[in-house]
Formats: structure tokens, C-alpha cells, sequence
């Protein structure tokens, strides 16, 4: 039972480091995926399609802080030391709810 629970905050550690790794290094390329590039929105994407019905949903412009603008802003300028600790705070979480779920295997 010790070896298993010892095995569990290893797996849970190593999990917890690798996915707030990857979610660090993953949120730009997801973002210029969907559109939020360092230039600006991309034509044809979802950001732009996103922008559209936005613009549409506000008179023709979209609000300062709003999730839309917050994203357009990471795409171009990059994330900002806060959002890469919360990243990193969520890949530890998710880290510590596998170490927590394989005590029970």
C-alpha cells in the first residue's frame, strides 16, 4: 500500500510539472490557431468570425476587457507573467486530481 501511494505523488508530481509545461508552452500556438496572431487577427478565422459577430453584438465595436479582447491581446503581445502562473497553477491542479485519482486503482 506505501509503494502504491508513493508511486501515486510520483506519477502526480511528474504529471503535475508536464502539464503545466505544456500548458505554458502550448496557449500561443492555440491562439494563433484559432486566429489571435503577434499581427493582429487573422482573415478567415475563427478570431476574425468571433470579431465579426462581436462587433455586430456591441454597434460596431468590441468592449475593452471583455474575454475577446483579453485573448486578441495574449495572441499579440503574448501572455503575461500572471497568465503563464495560472497555466501553470491549472496543470498542477490537474496533476494533483490524477496523483489524487490513482490511489484508487
Amino acid at each position: 500500500m506505501i509503494l502504491l501511494t508513493v508511486v501515486a505523488i510520483a506519477v502526480g508530481a511528474v504529471t503535475s510539472f508536464l502539464l503545466s509545461g505544456v500548458a505554458v508552452v502550448s496557449a500561443p500556438i492555440v491562439l494563433a490557431a484559432v486566429g489571435f496572431t503577434s499581427t493582429g487577427i487573422a482573415a478567415s478565422s475563427y478570431a476574425a468570425i468571433w470579431m465579426s459577430a462581436t462587433a455586430i453584438a456591441n454597434g460596431g465595436g468590441v468592449a475593452a476587457g471583455s474575454l475577446f479582447s483579453l485573448l486578441q491581446s495574449a495572441g499579440m503581445a503574448g501572455l503575461s507573467l500572471l497568465a503563464n502562473a495560472v497555466l501553470g497553477i491549472v496543470g498542477g491542479i490537474v496533476g494533483g486530481i490524477v496523483a489524487f485519482l490513482a490511489n484508487f486503482i
